[in-house]
């Protein structure tokens, strides 16, 4: 593995971001490659070797979400519906889900309203550690999106080290499910830095989440640190997702000059919160090392104000 000191990987990511856009993306080629000269939200990505191709955006329902509730459900079931339908009719294809979200029952109403099943990918979460209780959880996932089945299931929050050897029964019955074409893809959210050194060398993982943005913001480890392991799951044929590259909000506060994090210290400084939100696209697009990232919206105009950004970005 290569290092590259922490004042290194800095400076040379804000020469790429003032050289602009196009530098930016040269400076990631591999992962965006093939799409360098011109990225959208709804530029069709390959996961990996998955064989899931999906949009570049994924509409995450999440946002400061816990114990069946997120912002998103607490604005009343029309609203969080039409959100859904709102990014469907944007062009986005991806969903991200889980069942600590409360998310499930919303997105199939949203189906149900009009968003074609075999058109979309939806990925969800399970936090069950134990193989009886995910066979459950499977199960009732399926019922509650009234799919025969889920594109991508993740172990959900993962934060214990040693959890490829510890919950191996539980990735068993993901395993299964697979074999069966139950679900299309397993593998793992992390939040912790040693879980996602584990994921990068595991075969049983095909897609790793991780939290990614160059603030440092609810992040695991350092930028730099991140995107090693995240090169070094893409270079081991696993798909990529980005997380948390808005800071779940923070970034887009203007309020917030220390928003919470999990690793260190904010580098957030004073930054404009529009110089913020556009660093943190380019800086994801510039590293190569992330598929696909979902962000949680929890208003329509969250959605088109992001498909401009990068639209903006990559012309």
């Amino acid at each position: 593995m290569s290092t590259i000191t922490r004042r290194d990987f800095m400076r040379r990511t804000a020469s790429a971001m003032a050289a602009g856009p196009a530098a930016v993306l040269l400076s990631g080629a591999g992962a965006f490659g093939e799409t360098a000269g011109r990225l959208e939200a709804t530029t069709i990505r390959t996961l990996g070797k998955t064989g899931i191709s999906t949009t570049l955006v994924a509409m995450g329902t999440g946002v400061r979400a816990w114990n069946g509730q997120s912002e998103m459900t607490r604005k009343g079931r029309p609203a969080f519906v039409g959100l859904l339908r709102h990014g469907y009719e944007k062009g986005l294809r991806f969903y991200d889900l889980a069942d600590m979200y409360g998310s499930h029952d919303y997105m199939k109403d949203a189906i149900k309203q009009g968003i074609p099943r075999d058109k979309i990918t939806i990925l969800t979460k399970s936090v069950s550690r134990e193989a009886d209780l995910m066979k459950l959880d499977l199960e009732r996932f399926r019922k509650e999106l009234d799919t025969d089945y889920v594109d991508i299931v993740l172990m959900h929050c993962q934060t214990e080290p040693g959890w490829t050897q510890k919950h191996r029964a539980a990735m068993d019955v993901l395993e299964e499910a697979k074999q069966k074409g139950q679900i299309k893809a397993h593998g793992v959210s992390c939040h912790n830095y040693e879980c996602m050194i584990e994921a990068s060398k595991d075969p049983w993982v095909d897609l790793i989440l991780a939290r990614f943005n160059p603030f440092q913001v609810k992040m695991d480890n350092t930028p730099e640190a991140i995107a090693q392991v995240l090169k070094d799951c893409k270079a081991a044929g696993k798909g990529v997702l980005g997380m948390k590259i808005m800071g779940e909000g923070a970034l887009a506060d203007v309020n917030d000059k220390t928003p919470l994090n999990d690793y260190g210290k904010s580098i957030i400084g004073d930054a404009p919160v529009k110089d913020r939100l556009d660093q943190s696209l380019r800086f994801v697009f510039g590293t190569g090392c992330v598929d696909a990232f979902t962000i949680g919206f929890t208003e329509p105009q969250h959605v088109d104000d992001l498909f401009a950004r990068i639209s903006a970005i990559n012309a």
